[in-house]
């Protein structure tokens, strides 16, 4: 029975005067009991409407948490994309420094193989100096002494090196002459710095004479300030008495200084 009814009823027994006690009794226990009932669900409506409300605020709290950890790894796969990205550029570029460094040294035993004859002869000497590979000819084989003028012998010796060099005429090289520590003083040179360099050049100008390719060669002059031996020996001055042909690094086979390739 509905409240509002009980009340009505209430109000006709309460005016009419003709209805028993206990029935008006009854009347007002039921209206007690609907009251109660009343404030027990209006409390437990209360109740839930605020355990519903906590819950949403805690679902709220999660789902912000589930987005700072979302966006946290989204920039840590950001970042492992990014190094992996890195990881394999430099992988490439090993690889491809590894490729080159395969190419040069095939194409500086295929030198070796090709002037074996004549390092067994004891003309030429093949020898890595200053991580580039360098053609040794002892200058008493290809000049009198104090000259810069080719002797015949040394014309001859000269062109069996250039005739295997013109399969690699496409590389570089750059000759550089050297000497003792003998002070020289001629007409003709001041010092050893004009006696090694006159040497060089003399030796170029040869080389393009047996089609050597000018635009692949350089000329330069050390004097007594690069020895290989002891100047105190005799033998020892004769090592530092040389001409050196020395095959030029390609710049496309060094790393890149920028870090990018070229």
């Amino acid at each position: 029975m509905r409240l509002s009814h009980v009340l009505f009823a209430l109000a006709c027994l309460s005016t009419s005067g003709c209805v028993k006690r206990s029935t008006y009794d009854a009347a007002l226990a039921k209206n007690k009991e609907l009251t109660t009932e009343l404030d027990t669900a209006n409390k437990k409506q209360a109740d839930t409407e605020k355990t519903l409300g906590d819950k949403i605020k805690d679902l709220q709290g999660q789902l912000g948490q589930l987005d700072e950890t979302t966006k946290s790894k989204e920039a840590e796969l950001g970042k492992v994309q990014g190094e992996k990205a890195a990881s394999e550029k430099e992988l490439a570029e090993l690889r491809r420094q590894k490729e080159l460094a395969e190419k040069r040294i095939a194409a500086y035993k295929a030198l070796q193989d090709k002037f074996r004859a004549l390092v067994d002869t004891g003309k030429l000497q093949v020898v890595f100096r200053n991580g580039q590979m360098t053609l040794k000819l002892p200058s008493g084989i290809l000049f009198p002494s104090g000259s810069a003028s080719l002797s015949k012998g040394g014309e001859t010796a000269l062109a069996d090196v250039v005739k295997i060099l013109l399969d690699f005429k496409d590389r570089r090289f750059m000759v550089a002459g050297h000497t003792d520590n003998e002070p020289i003083k001629t007409a003709e040179f001041k010092n050893n710095w004009y006696l090694s360099t006159a040497r060089a050049n003399s030796v170029v100008q040869f080389m393009i004479k047996q089609s050597f390719p000018a635009k692949n060669l350089a000329a330069a002059g050390y004097g007594e300030f690069d020895p290989v031996a002891d100047n105190k020996t005799e033998p020892g001055k004769e090592q530092n008495r040389r001409i050196e042909i020395i095959l030029v690094p390609d710049l496309a086979e060094l790393p890149s200084l920028t870090g990018n390739t070229p």
